[in-house]
């Protein structure tokens, strides 16, 4: 099953670190493989990416828009990866997804991630309605233009916009109906990045998952709205960076 959920894009054997990424609604696993080739990455880190259902080559599989029924299946295939340290960077629903995914692994693993990194997401504790997955289909397309991180390509040609229209409402779905319920703190550092102008994600709200860690937590704001890392790829990896290397050096 770990075949199907998680991808990598430049193995790496001798890696002390692995870094699994969680993207956001409507996004796949190779959103992340600029990041895998960055050379600003320490060596020493192999980035694995998650891969949901109903995309690229999963597209004939069932469509999950249950972000607790998300967060089980990907907790249930990850022992294959625990014989390195592992941390979670999750961007906008993928964050939410990362954060649930911990929690679960805190509670009957002693493969915890070190480190979470939550990108474009407010903490879980900070609810806000949400209805995009109520919109029509030109409703949506509208505010994947809005949101910015989806290429024109895809929302200019009405074949391929009919293909990721069911995607994206299936995950919309998933992160609006998502209601956290309160658990203990986790025990490792959380680092939450947020755009300045994100109008999904204020600095207030990013800024409360300081409350969701007993460990240290920091908030690193980017210019930019709620695909602010897409400019801003090397100042995402020196952050990342930075505590990889305090995560290697503890390993």
């Amino acid at each position: 099953m770990s075949d199907l959920w998680i991808r990598r894009f430049r193995p790496r054997p001798e890696a002390r670190i692995r870094l699994l990424c969680f993207p956001h609604a409507g996004g796949s696993a190779p959103y992340f493989a600029p990041l895998a080739r960055s050379p600003g990455l320490p060596a020493e880190v192999e980035v694995l990416a998650v891969q949901y259902p109903g995309r690229q080559e999963r597209r004939k599989e069932r469509l999950v828009d249950s972000l607790p029924e998300l967060a089980d299946h990907v907790s249930s295939v990850l022992d294959p990866f625990a014989d390195r340290p592992l941390v979670f960077f999750g961007h906008s629903m993928g964050a939410a997804l990362a954060f649930e995914v911990a929690q679960r692994l805190a509670g009957r693993s002693d493969n915890v991630p070190r480190w979470l990194f939550v990108s474009g997401r407010r903490a879980p504790s900070r609810f806000r309605p949400g209805t995009n997955h109520l919109l029509s289909d030109a409703g949506i397309a509208d505010e994947l233009r809005r949101a910015g991180g989806t290429e024109p390509v895809f929302l200019d040609d009405p074949e391929l916009l009919a293909e990721i229209i069911p995607v994206v409402r299936n995950d919309y779905r998933a992160i609006e109906t998502y209601r956290w319920v309160p658990a203990p703190p986790l025990g490792c550092p959380i680092t939450a990045l947020v755009g300045d102008r994100d109008p999904q994600t204020t600095l207030d709200e990013a800024a409360a998952w300081r409350q969701h860690t007993s460990a240290p937590f920091d908030l690193k704001s980017f210019s930019g709205g709620h695909f602010y890392l897409n400019a801003h790829q090397q100042g995402v990896v020196e952050v990342v960076s930075a505590a990889l290397r305090d995560v290697a050096r503890q390993a």
